[in-house]
């Protein structure tokens, strides 16, 4: 047995890199008893994803130079959202787990300020997904050298809730530095809306790499998916990085209403204040969430982020 870590997923083909041979690839198939099996994983929800990026296998080979993954290790952590729906599953209306990757260390949320425009609720979204997954998350604000005025009041807004923002520019290469010192010696992903410049940004890191990058479309604002499938690269010192396609919306996967808030860094330190055990913070009385929001010391905006996530959080999801 060869122990590898997956690195690319094409079709039913996965590519491995072996431990003791990182610069060898091995192209792989899952042992057969994987094709049919519906791991259930945390709470007891159906994923489709059983070898993903960023696994760690075991491959037998075969005398052609190619493998068979034996078996798939114990994911340390893994990132993932709600898929798309899926015709022919047993549940009505069920929503599968899509696993974009495992075995991180960091999330890198790419937005911009502009081209696609800033969304802070989108962003909020992604930032629940990489709580809920318990994975440091960066937040890289691109495309610096077109903000407005405005704009730059969300570099400081994100800093006070406690995470680490770095605004960046491919024009300027203002903040390109401090993203690659972030990212030595860790496997770190980076994921967002399509358009922000995440492979634009990834070349400008390492040059090496040369991703093919797209333009944002006039009529819609919106960016061109230009990476077709999750792929992680070995670029030196212990380091990798996981480049994903863009995605236009983003639901996170195998949250309660009651464990929402959880994962809202400023709501943490007050949950045990409420009146009522499993509150939602949206209509029960002696809410201490809703007071604070009253009073300013949680933002508005971010509340409102909360709000329009628990309308959907749950939507068919299978228990």
């Amino acid at each position: 047995m060869i122990k590898s870590k997956v690195f690319r997923i094409e079709s039913n083909m996965y590519y491995a890199m072996p431990f003791d041979n990182p610069s060898r690839v091995i192209r792989s198939t899952l042992r057969g008893r994987f094709k049919n099996d519906f791991k259930i994983k945390r709470d007891k929800l159906y994923v489709t994803d059983i070898c993903v990026v960023g696994d760690l296998v075991d491959i037998l080979m075969n005398e052609d130079g190619t493998g068979v993954i034996q078996k798939v290790y114990y994911r340390e952590n893994h990132l993932s959202r709600k898929a798309p729906r899926v015709k022919g599953v047993s549940f009505r209306g069920e929503r599968m787990e899509q696993v974009i990757a495992s075995n991180l260390d960091r999330l890198y949320v790419i937005t911009s300020f502009n081209r696609p425009e800033f969304n802070n609720k989108v962003l909020d979204r992604f930032l629940v997904a990489g709580e809920s997954s318990r994975i440091e998350v960066f937040i890289v604000m691109n495309k610096i050298d077109i903000a407005e005025e405005h704009d730059l009041e969300w570099i400081e807004f994100y800093k006070r809730l406690g995470y680490t923002v770095i605004p960046t520019s491919i024009k300027t290469g203002i903040g390109i530095d401090d993203l690659k010192e972030s990212l030595q010696g860790k496997t770190g992903l980076f994921w967002g809306q399509s358009g922000v410049g995440k492979s634009s940004l990834l070349n400008k890191l390492f040059p090496s790499l040369s991703i093919t990058t797209g333009d944002v479309s006039g009529s819609t604002n919106k960016g061109t998916h230009t990476t077709a499938s999750v792929w992680m690269f070995d670029v030196g010192d212990d380091t990798y990085i996981v480049d994903t396609p863009g995605v236009r919306e983003i639901d996170p996967y195998g949250i309660t209403k009651q464990d929402l808030s959880h994962y809202m860094r400023e709501f943490v330190p007050l949950l045990n204040q409420c009146k009522f055990n499993g509150c939602t913070h949206y209509h029960e009385p002696g809410c201490v969430i809703y007071d604070a929001v009253e009073n300013e010391t949680i933002s508005e905006l971010r509340y409102d982020s909360y709000l329009r996530m628990l309308e959907t959080i749950e939507e068919g999801m299978l228990y």
